[in-house]
């Protein structure tokens, strides 16, 4: 009995070592460039991945807000948080363009002064946003100096451009109110499609970039491409809605969820807090923008119910959207053990049509003011 059950012992022990020894080979053959075990949790600031570290130059951001005066808050608070963002995940301040007018934070009316939040939780996104081009200087012209890296053309502010050679990437985020083939400047003239088109012609020519994102938030913001935007240019767009409606503010009051009840204008614009909500819960080494893209486009049509949503849109390359996020807004190590994507955010919310806005702006005024007499 003993002898048969060291027999056995040997016979499991011999099995053992080359079920051991398959599964160090197959993980070599599947793996050649790794020769440890692929940990499951990581320590934030572990690589997630070796050879996608090399895979990016520089890179650069764009970042507008076109509106101005209070009751455009969302607007400013869509861009300062889209610069957080970007900061968390290593894109470096010198590299990262704002434009906005900067009169909202310290508005006589913004019941916290000296801080914009972009959800009715949210931290103060408005701390250490870089003043590059605000007030007067927020202009049509100034942007697209600043996207060509021509210093020359720059009238005003911190004269800072993107100053970008050819292998670097570039991430345009804008925000504020549209009409067809338009987008709002808090100073005319306005940004019109084939002037930005042109635009983003010229920077290709020059070389001066390997591939460019573009978020639009804005109502009709698809039509600035539909129908004129290249698909040559190495450059990808997607839009808060389709050419012929409107795009959506959220977080407002009287609305799910609410803003704290002293504020009195939307926080938020649906498609704006939606990617940029999506890359914070998402580890971004992970998501590809053919991802973000999806879940966005969801959770901006509310979740297919149209009547309180919009049609996100996609025009020029989309090759592009096989890449993956951290290419364009960085890599926040934080979220390393976060899943490349999820399920829903949140559930249908409640929202403001972007021109009923301020309709909506003017009567919390007004309901406000009559609470104080």
């Amino acid at each position: 009995m003993a002898v048969h059950s060291k027999n056995m012992f040997s016979i499991v022990l011999s099995l053992w070592s080359w079920l051991l020894l398959l599964l160090t080979l197959d993980g070599l053959v599947a793996r050649p460039n790794h020769l440890e075990w692929d940990p499951v949790i990581r320590l934030p600031g572990e690589v997630v991945d070796d050879a996608e570290v090399d895979e990016v130059g520089t890179r650069w951001a764009v970042l507008v807000a076109g509106s101005s005066g209070y009751g455009n808050y969302r607007h400013q608070a869509d861009v300062c948080h889209a610069y957080q963002l970007l900061i968390k995940g290593g894109v470096k301040e010198e590299n990262i363009v704002v434009f906005m007018y900067d009169d909202i934070a310290n508005n006589e009316l913004n019941p916290r002064p000296g801080v914009i939040i972009n959800h009715p939780q949210g931290p103060n996104v408005y701390v250490g946003v870089p003043k590059d081009y605000t007030g007067d200087n927020v202009t049509a012209e100034n942007l697209y100096a600043v996207i060509l890296g021509d210093k020359s053309k720059v009238k005003g502010g911190s004269g800072k451009v993107i100053n970008s050679k050819s292998e670097d990437r570039i991430f345009i985020y804008y925000s504020d109110h549209g009409g067809p083939g338009v987008l709002g400047m808090p100073n005319m003239p306005y940004v019109y499609a084939m002037d930005f088109i042109d635009v983003l012609k010229k920077k290709h020519a020059s070389g001066g970039y390997k591939k460019m994102v573009v978020y639009i938030e804005a109502c009709e913001s698809g039509s600035m491409f539909e129908g004129v935007m290249p698909k040559d240019l190495n450059v990808y767009v997607t839009t808060a809605s389709n050419a012929q409606e409107s795009s959506w503010g959220t977080y407002c009051p009287g609305v799910e969820p609410a803003p704290p009840p002293e504020y009195i204008t939307c926080l938020g614009d649906l498609y704006s807090v939606a990617w940029m909500e999506d890359s914070e819960s998402h580890n971004l080494k992970r998501e590809t923008v053919k991802q973000q893209y999806k879940s966005v486009k969801e959770r901006t049509s509310n979740y297919n119910n149209y009547a309180l949503g919009s049609h996100v849109m996609q025009y020029g390359d989309t090759n592009i959207t096989d890449e993956k996020l951290y290419l364009y807004q960085g890599f926040d190590p934080a979220t390393v053990n976060l899943p490349p994507h999820n399920d829903k955010l949140e559930s249908k919310m409640e929202v403001v049509n972007q021109r009923d806005a301020e309709i909506l702006f003017m009567w919390e005024m007004v309901f406000s003011s009559t609470l104080t007499y």
